[in-house]
């Protein structure tokens, strides 16, 4: 365009239009700023009130720990726990000598042990040993035990343990 009144003119429209655009855009900037502000409130007043209610929470908590641990008494629990180290000591005593050998060397040899049960088990089938009456020898009373109080009948088999 040429210079002139009608160039003057335009430039003076375009001014303002760039001048009403800046305005807007400062407008929205502050909307948008005050938008985030508010977002920034509302999210700063909901952590309020979840902290609030977590700390109820832990009140709440420690009141009903302090109410149930008034209840334990930690002497007799340290005393529960040596009673059963006690009995389980007792126990393991008991086990020990119950499960302790006779006159069986430390050191036995299972080839030795399987040979033997395999001889007794060839001469069980040649000499027909339990065979006549179905209960084998080791079943049957032939004297009563020294420790029994009362003598068994005769001839009676024993009842198995269990």
């Amino acid at each position: 365009m040429r210079d002139g009144p009608g160039k003057t003119a335009i430039k003076q429209k375009a001014l303002k239009v760039l001048q009403q655009r800046k305005m807007y855009e400062g407008q929205r900037d502050q909307l948008q700023q005050q938008s985030w502000n508010m977002e920034q409130a509302g999210m700063m007043q909901d952590n309020l009130k979840n902290t609030m209610t977590t700390v109820d929470a832990m009140k709440t908590t420690t009141k009903e720990l302090r109410k149930q641990y008034g209840k334990i008494n930690i002497d007799k629990i340290e005393q529960l726990q040596d009673e059963m180290a006690d009995l389980m000591d007792m126990g393991n005593d008991i086990q020990e000598s119950i499960s302790r050998s006779y006159d069986v060397p430390e050191e036995v040899d299972e080839a030795e042990l399987d040979a033997e049960l395999e001889a007794l088990g060839e001469d069980v089938e040649l000499e027909g040993i339990g065979d006549s009456s179905g209960v084998p020898a080791f079943m049957m009373e032939d004297a009563p035990p020294q420790f029994v109080d009362e003598p068994p009948a005769q001839n009676k088999v024993k009842e198995a343990a269990g």
